[in-house]
């Protein structure tokens, strides 16, 4: 049974867990994934979430902005977990409900 220790900060949270006789000490931080709110992306960052949502290629994006396929791979790969999402689709599916939600 996890018995909580103690807030750390309003987002992070440690649990006292004891399994078969050992102590663990567990931390539980946010994964991005509590309302996958855009407001947690930056200006650059919703502009590329929003083209890849749309279905543009990495390619296709970078020129668009004027950057490299490997500069918008690595926004994608830091808006995906700042998200909780794997993949186009699910930023797609995430990028209706959101729109739908306002």
């Amino acid at each position: 049974m996890a018995r909580k220790r103690a807030t750390v900060k309003a987002d992070l949270e440690l649990y006292e867990l004891d399994v078969a006789g050992e102590r663990f000490i567990v931390m539980s931080l946010p994964t991005g994934t509590s309302g996958n709110s855009y407001t947690q992306l930056s200006a650059a960052e919703r502009e590329v979430a929003s083209d890849a949502a749309a279905g543009l290629s990495n390619a296709a994006i970078a020129k668009k902005r004027g950057r490299s396929t490997r500069t918008i791979a690595n926004q994608l790969a830091s808006i995906y977990r700042k998200l909780g999402v794997a993949s186009r689709a699910e930023l797609a599916a995430l990028s209706l409900e959101a729109k739908r939600s306002k």
